[in-house]
């Protein structure tokens, strides 16, 4: 007998008549002898309700008590989904993150995950139960609530299909896949079949929404086959595994892009050691993420640093680098926040040469000029102008013929 945990986001239970949707599709798995878990977020524009009205109460509001209301969104969804699945004549029982129980540490709003009671769990399925659990929420050592951060239930799907030894965790969602990349931009974009953990990291780091990253990460560790489909849609969705030989054929999987880039240069800085470490500590002390980062060495003993940011954080970083350009004696600092990332991503980058040059041959034949690369084993990135975001990945997904599937 099967052991499956589901998990249905927040448009997937959106409505009363989605959550019987679900309920539907749940009872169908378990009539076929499968053992169900089902994990659920929030119904769709709950968790943000719920942060407006804390903060009609408070500007700041205190952490702890933002994870005791924002947990309340899935506890309705978990109650509500235990009931369409009784309605239905199928036995269900609903469990909060405390109650399972989820343990975390004590971060609020942005806990982690230490270890899942899972007893509670294995009684229920053993009495022919279908078991249906909050997402995003646990309790730490203290039994205060707390919650995973945006996307949590991903995690609290893939963590319990982890400490359960679930056959397959299912994330159903409003796509029905991974695709090639994001349909609203390439059209011609193809939903692939399978994808490496390796792949499906970078394409989430690097600007891709279907998962969050924190979910796959674990996924990898714990060797969770994890499954992205559609609520709405029939189909096989895609696999995320580990590298095949099969896969060995295929290039690239992927391209992502994030248009949330923001870039900052100061130059003639002298040229010494611990300059890097000078530029960005105070950047770090700010609790603003660096990216991508370019330093080029002049003749005349001084240097130019170039780094990205998150262009929520342009500003703040832009003063705080005039800061130090003043106490460096460095010559200006200059941004740019109309920049966006553009990434190809495949684990065939391993064995094949000339797929840098491919990249960058396509980008110059549309005229698109690169502002910025980084490379790693399985990824290239351009920064480039925001205005030829479109046509980069059109360009680039026709040049590694993308819209076409390898041959296994």
């Amino acid at each position: 007998m099967a052991l499956y945990v589901y998990k249905f986001g927040g448009t997937s239970v959106g409505t009363v008549e989605r959550i019987k949707a679900v309920a539907e599709k749940v009872k169908t798995a378990q009539d076929l002898g499968d053992r169900i878990v089902v994990v659920v977020s929030a119904m769709s524009g709950e968790t943000n309700r719920l942060i407006g009205l804390a903060k009609e109460i408070q500007v700041q509001p205190t952490e702890r008590e933002m994870d005791v209301l924002i947990s309340t969104g899935e506890q309705v969804t978990v109650a509500l989904l235990s009931m369409a699945l009784h309605e239905i004549g199928c036995d269900a029982c609903s469990y909060t993150g405390g109650q399972v129980k989820i343990l975390t540490d004590s971060s609020h709003t942005k806990a982690r995950i230490r270890k899942i009671d899972d007893t509670r769990i294995h009684a229920n399925l053993n009495q022919g139960k279908v078991v249906v659990v909050a997402g995003f929420q646990g309790v730490d050592e203290h039994d205060n609530i707390t919650t995973l951060g945006r996307g949590g239930s991903d995690t609290t799907a893939v963590a319990l299909a982890a400490a359960l030894k679930a056959d397959e965790c299912l994330i159903f969602t409003d796509v029905d896949g991974v695709y090639t990349t994001d349909p609203r931009v390439e059209p011609k974009a193809r939903r692939l079949d399978r994808i490496t953990f390796e792949e499906m990291l970078e394409m989430a780091s690097l600007g891709s929404k279907v998962l969050q990253i924190r979910s796959v990460e674990f996924a990898g560790k714990y060797n969770v086959a994890l499954r992205v489909l559609s609520s709405f849609t029939e189909g096989c969705g895609t696999l995320i595994t580990y590298e095949e030989s099969s896969m060995e054929s295929a290039l690239i999987s992927g391209i992502a892009f994030n248009r949330d880039e923001a870039k900052l240069t100061i130059t003639g800085v002298p040229d010494r050691p611990g300059v890097a470490s000078t530029i960005l500590g105070p950047i770090a002390d700010a609790n603003i993420e660096v990216d991508m980062i370019v330093q080029n060495i002049a003749d005349d003993a001084t240097t130019d640093f170039t780094f990205t940011v998150h262009r929520n954080d342009y500003q703040r970083a832009l003063a705080i680098l005039e800061q130090t350009c003043a106490e460096l004696g460095a010559r200006k600092v200059t941004g740019d926040n109309t920049i966006v990332k553009v990434s190809i991503v495949g684990v065939g980058m391993r064995s094949h040469a000339g797929i840098a040059s491919t990249m960058f041959k396509t980008l110059a034949s549309e005229g698109i000029n690169i502002r910025m690369i980084s490379t790693s084993e399985i990824k290239i990135s351009v920064v480039v102008d925001e205005k030829y975001l479109e046509l980069a990945v059109r360009a680039l997904h026709a040049a590694f013929k993308l819209d076409q599937a390898v041959a296994a």
